[in-house]
């Protein structure tokens, strides 16, 4: 598989098999998932079941470069999850829209944790060696959004859970759209 794949295909509510060894096809997957992530206009990071690829690991952009997660875990959150704000230009700050590449034009306000002890593996020569790390703020809330991604939770779930807003960009403005309206259509697929 060569694309994104995109709402409604079931494939992305299936869940990932944990990564068990640094094998070619895993090395494979990495290459292709990163070269999409790389080439996106806007994306933040892509999961592997995104590409059709059933395996624990994501690529982010993490610092202006591609970073492979592979078998990641939340082991503490802080706090609790809450509406993700960001700062605007005039100091001020507005509600944070997620997006997703999986989801070409849809945006949504999804509650968040903005604080979490990860840990993940990468791939040093043909062995997985372990990570961890304390992230906040955006790396947080896009690690979280690619991690559900392989238990087969999308955003839009979040969404409708959370009853945040929704919107699609169509000619060139945000429409405000329902989530429900969307997830009919997976079921009607």
């Amino acid at each position: 598989m060569n694309e994104i794949l995109s709402f409604p295909n079931l494939v992305l509510r299936k869940k990932s098999k944990t990564v068990l060894k640094a094998d070619v096809g895993l090395k494979k997957g990495i290459e292709l998932v990163k070269k999409k992530l790389k080439d996106s206009e806007n994306g933040a990071g892509l999961a592997a079941v995104q590409m059709g690829i059933l395996r624990r690991f994501f690529v982010v952009k993490r610092d202006g470069k591609l970073q492979v997660v592979i078998n990641p875990r939340i082991v503490k959150v802080m706090g609790e999850p809450e509406w993700v704000m960001i700062d605007r230009d005039d100091g001020g700050q507005e509600g944070f829209l997620e997006g997703c590449l999986s989801f070409p034009g849809f945006f949504g306000r999804v509650k968040r944790w903005l604080g979490v002890k990860v840990l993940w593996e990468e791939i040093k020569g043909d062995s997985l060696v372990k990570k961890k790390a304390d992230l906040n703020g955006f790396e947080a809330v896009v690690w979280q959004h690619e991690r559900d991604h392989l238990d087969g939770i999308l955003f839009v779930d979040k969404v409708k859970k959370d009853r945040g807003k929704f919107y699609k960009w169509e000619s060139g403005r945000m429409m405000k759209w329902r989530v429900a309206d969307l997830l009919r259509e997976e079921k009607t697929s």
